[in-house]
């Protein structure tokens, strides 16, 4: 501690020294405060960008990326009644299921068969269920995993997929906060980590920085050049010059009280917010304005059309934002309430909908991104908090749904460093454990940083001890 902060905190007497003994016992003292990383990479990365695309509520493998013909031959039977009745006295079951709450869904299942037909799709010959009309051309690109699982059988699951850790765990900071403190900003007036669409509130944010400190929470902003911030622009028009005077006076109070305590969290990351602000007000609109994309642009990513306009813009967006240097944007689908893609009811409608909301923006990115030589250097995740379950549950009115289903689900990959044309990892024969090269969430992770030239093991906080499965380990098979 600093003399100057020693007589700040003494100067509230006794109170002041005995609070200050309390938070230092908790691990709160100043000299366990996070010092931020230099920037610098610890080896060299293969990828400078992430935009990571999330659906919420869980996707079903079998209707995605993940075939299970024999769903069809035993449908209608019991679990029981199957070749693999033992589903739920195995090795693998123990280690993925976490029971936490009374009521949870029951497992009981019976067999549901699968919605939609797969086709090999690209020189690969990947299976892609029909559904995926347009993403199916870009198969050669993907590496596909089907073999992810996690813990959370509930929808605090969205959130265990971006921290790793089950929400019974306490708040941790996301993959994206990790990103941002590794590495630091390429734009001085852009975030580093920028979030769009209705971001995930299950458990602890899938956006925010926790311990990492507030200046590496993701930023949340709104397609809408005219207004891209909520209160990012002066109610009334100023001259540049007088809001750069308001900016400068800000910076300097803030900086006297940062003189007392040189090493508030909060405080720091509240200058840097009005230091990035003013940047922000011309970087951030221009990176919205899509006036200047051609219309054939636009068409790739189905801006031409209501369905695909939303999720469309956001892609286009996150092209245009790291092409300007953000490290890391993230873009949610589907995540009001329990998630969209939580078809515990008419999964064929209701996937069938939400794959034609997402198929060609999703597809135009790609392709946008291979065409512009940016696919070498930007790496593409799309993920989704678990999969569905291979039948029904039994004690429900049948209503032609899947339920939820952590023990194996499927994500890809794409450009950055990984290879294409690959399906890595199996469930089983009726898609239900992850069995073969199986991969928790945090090996997921683990890929995405080792690609930003990271490691996770050494991605350290003083006073905060990381647990081996939070740091996970790279998918090596589908690195290039």
């Amino acid at each position: 501690m600093d003399r100057r902060t020693f007589l700040a905190d003494t100067g509230m007497g006794f109170t002041g020294l005995a609070l200050g003994a309390m938070l230092a016992r908790d691990g709160y003292s100043w000299e366990n405060k996070l010092q931020p990383q230099t920037g610098r990479t610890h080896f060299t990365p293969k990828a400078k960008n992430v935009i990571w695309l999330f659906m919420g509520g869980g996707v079903s493998h079998m209707e995605s990326f993940d075939p299970k013909p024999a769903l069809n031959k035993y449908a209608g039977r019991l679990a029981s009644e199957t070749p693999l009745g033992d589903v739920f006295d195995t090795p693998f079951f123990k280690e993925n299921y976490r029971k936490f709450a009374l009521g949870e869904r029951g497992l009981n299942l019976r067999m549901y068969p699968m919605q939609v037909g797969f086709r090999k799709r690209g020189r690969s010959g990947i299976e892609i269920c029909d559904w995926w009309k347009h993403l199916g051309d870009c198969v050669d690109d993907m590496a596909i995993i089907r073999s992810m699982w996690t813990t959370d059988l509930n929808h605090s699951a969205q959130a265990q997929f971006h921290t790793g850790r089950h929400v019974i765990d306490g708040c941790h900071p996301s993959i994206g906060s990790w990103v941002s403190y590794g590495l630091g900003t390429r734009n001085d007036n852009l975030p580093q980590y920028i979030t769009m669409g209705y971001r995930v509130h299950y458990g602890c944010g899938a956006h925010q920085a926790e311990y990492l400190g507030p200046e590496h929470d993701g930023v949340a902003i709104n397609l809408d050049s005219k207004n891209p911030l909520p209160y990012g622009r002066p109610e009334r028009e100023l001259p540049q010059k007088d809001q750069r005077l308001q900016f400068d006076l800000l910076n300097k109070l803030n900086r006297l009280t940062a003189l007392e305590y040189p090493r508030d969290a909060k405080l720091s990351a509240r200058i840097k917010s009005y230091e990035l602000a003013f940047g922000m007000q011309r970087a951030l609109p221009d990176a919205l304005d899509f006036r200047y994309e051609t219309q054939d642009a636009q068409q790739l990513y189905g801006l031409d059309r209501a369905e695909t306009r939303e999720f469309g813009s956001q892609c286009l967006a996150a092209r245009r934002l790291v092409e300007r240097g953000v490290r890391f944007v993230q873009l949610f689908n589907g995540c009001e309430g329990a998630g969209e893609w939580d078809a515990h009811d008419f999964l064929q409608r209701n996937h069938a909908r939400k794959i034609r909301e997402t198929d060609k923006p999703i597809a135009g990115l790609l392709k946008d991104l291979k065409r512009r030589g940016m696919l070498d250097d930007t790496l593409v995740v799309w993920g989704t908090e678990f999969g569905r379950t291979p039948g029904l549950e039994t004690e429900r009115q049948v209503r032609e749904g899947r339920e939820h289903h952590p023990f194996g689900f499927s994500v890809w990959m794409a450009g950055g460093g990984i290879k294409g044309g690959i399906a890595h990892g199996a469930t089983d024969e009726l898609g239900f454990h992850a069995i073969e090269n199986r991969h928790y969430v945090t090996d997921l992770h683990a890929t995405v940083l080792h690609q930003l030239g990271l490691d996770p093991r050494r991605l350290t906080i003083p006073g905060r001890k990381r647990l081996e499965i939070d740091a996970g380990d790279p998918i090596r098979e589908i690195i290039a």
